[in-house]
């Protein structure tokens, strides 16, 4: 049976906006996604009726704020399948996850001659904190290449992995490209030589189950914003024995015992990763975007989903002077294309005048838009459920009205 994709869209208050003078069709969704009703009601319920801080008073409000906030690390515990509460550490989001990780981890474990494995696909979050490690530390950074395809090369991965290699940081999805990186295997393959992996899930976590157990990775990076819920708000799921090592990145409140003058003791897990005041209304608010997918049948939407891209990808391929960058095996959430003497941008305004929303640029991957030789970048069309099968058909024709009018 097809998903009631009219009636769920009911659900998203943004969605029926007028831009331009035309509906908004929004296909951003790999910048940010929209926000149901149930997160907005979450944030709103938070400020109006049970503001305070958490975890530091004996009142009221501050228990209600805090048993709603550990409620929703229970429910991010369970939605990715972590074995405890305490292994979700609360942080801005996928950026500050692997910031966490690359300074608290890395900065004390790795040392020249060490190894840390990339892909071509990453984005910047998880390109530059290791940049700032290799330099701090001596460790090289290596680099999985591209397929022409846009798949990783999986021939060169086993070639790179080797008693040198000290970390694997990979991304799930590729934000640019929609590539569904082979992420299991390459953690088998990291640790049979006893590498630490890290997994950037930001642009997998919205459309794909996610068991970082059966994955088997170290550290699973995520954020609120890519799965329907707010900015500002994320996590990072890490193994036990891992998190009780490293030692805090950032200290203030919270995060500690004790403290003097002569010598301060940390806090136990998650809390020892969260210094200061949380973002208690975005982990509240997370947590009702995780209820709010829990309670739809994600296997109808994928399929949704997938049919969405397949009609962007038959369609773009009928418009003359139109590129599809990439052609993965596997692809899930965005496709990007170029279009014949057109800068992006161009084309982008001309779309965003009839109320159609995409993006533009180098998507944080200027390394992978160098290796493609694309220095303008692409266009980017994002899907989620929410989105129809007319508003593909909106961008299609919308492309076409500007291949004839440049």
């Amino acid at each position: 049976m097809a998903p009631d994709i009219l009636t769920l869209r009911r659900d998203f208050p943004t969605l029926a906006q007028i831009v331009n003078g035309h509906p908004l069709v929004y296909l951003d969704n790999a910048a940010t996604t929209q926000k149901p009703q149930a997160v907005l009601d979450a944030l709103n319920h938070y400020y109006r009726d049970t503001n305070a801080n958490v975890h530091r008073a004996s009142h009221a409000l501050s228990g209600q704020a805090t048993q709603a906030f550990e409620q929703a690390r229970i429910k991010l515990q369970r939605f990715i399948n972590a074995p405890a509460p305490e292994q979700v550490i609360w942080t801005r989001g996928t950026t500050e996850a692997i910031n966490l990780v690359a300074f608290s981890f890395g900065m004390h474990n790795l040392k020249a001659g060490d190894e840390i494995l990339l892909s071509t696909l990453e984005h910047h979050a998880n390109i530059v904190p290791w940049q700032q490690v290799a330099a701090a530390t001596g460790a090289r950074i290596r680099v999985i290449p591209l397929m022409p395809t846009g798949d990783l090369d999986m021939k060169a991965a086993a070639q790179l992995i080797n008693s040198r290699t000290r970390l694997l940081a990979i991304g799930q999805v590729s934000n640019a490209l929609g590539v569904i990186n082979p992420v299991k295997q390459l953690i088998a393959m990291a640790k049979s030589v006893g590498a630490v992996t890290l997994v950037d899930g930001a642009q997998a976590m919205g459309h794909l189950p996610v068991d970082v157990q059966e994955l088997g990775c170290d550290f699973y990076a995520f954020s609120g914003h890519k799965m329907y819920g707010p900015t500002g708000i994320g996590g990072l799921y890490g193994k036990k024995e891992l998190l009780e090592q490293m030692p805090p990145w950032q200290t203030g409140g919270e995060m500690v015992s004790h403290v003097s003058f002569e010598q301060t003791r940390f806090n136990r897990l998650p809390f020892k990763f969260e210094a200061g005041t949380p973002n208690i209304a975005g982990a509240i608010a997370f947590g009702a975007a995780v209820d709010y997918l829990s309670g739809l049948n994600r296997t109808l939407l994928a399929q949704h989903e997938d049919s969405l891209l397949d009609a962007l990808v038959t369609g773009l391929e009928a418009i003359p002077g139109v590129r599809i960058i990439g052609r993965p095996g596997v692809r899930v959430g965005a496709v990007s294309f170029v279009m014949d003497e057109v800068h992006p941008q161009d084309l982008a305004t001309l779309l965003d005048m009839q109320g159609i929303a995409l993006r533009t640029g180098h998507h944080c991957a200027m390394p992978l838009m160098q290796a493609l030789g694309l220095e303008q970048g692409t266009i980017r069309a994002s899907v989620a459920f929410y989105n129809t099968h007319e508003e593909i058909a909106a961008l299609l024709a919308g492309i076409h009205k500007a291949r004839e009018f440049f």
